[in-house]
């Protein structure tokens, strides 16, 4: 018996075997990539949908007419309570790279913010003009609430490397 061939086909074997593994590994690395990034992604997307959805009730209860400030305050901390942010902001501490939480923690603030101002208006109906309501002061929280979410949407982008 030629002990070279047998020695040969088993390094032959292993070398096979080992170069299979190896890609085998990668593929999965590969996939739990993909998977990793569309959940992030989808993570992503339904927190600025809960921002955006807790921006638009509120911008909803300062252009109702008739509203008293008690109604405006139950309405604000509705809007506030049920539009999903706060939770979803959990999830992004635990799977957002840093630049992306401090630019979702800012843009949660400014929320709030908004929705105090919102809360403790002047009594009565508040105009469809935010000048007016506590003398600029809701504008500029407002205008801040939207560069904050358009920070936060750029940081995510870029953490999605979708940013162009």
């Amino acid at each position: 018996m030629d002990w070279g061939t047998l020695v040969g086909t088993a390094v032959g074997g292993v070398v096979a075997l080992a170069a299979t593994m190896i890609a085998e590994r990668a593929r999965s690395r590969r996939e739990e990539a993909v998977r990793r990034q569309e959940s992030k992604r989808q993570l992503y997307v339904a927190y600025l949908a809960a921002l955006t959805r807790t921006r638009n009730e509120l911008k909803d209860i300062v252009r109702s007419p008739g509203l008293g400030q008690q109604e405006r305050a139950r309405l604000s901390a509705e809007a506030y309570r049920e539009g999903g942010a706060y939770e979803l902001r959990h999830q992004l501490g635990l799977f957002a790279p840093a630049p992306v939480i401090s630019a979702s923690d800012e843009a949660f603030r400014a929320i709030r913010d908004v929705r105090d101002l919102v809360r403790d208006g002047a009594p009565g109906p508040l105009p469809e003009a935010f000048e007016a309501f506590e003398a600029f002061e809701a504008f500029e929280a407002f205008e801040a609430m939207i560069h904050a979410i358009r920070g936060l949407r750029d940081a995510m982008r870029k953490d999605l490397g979708t940013d162009g």
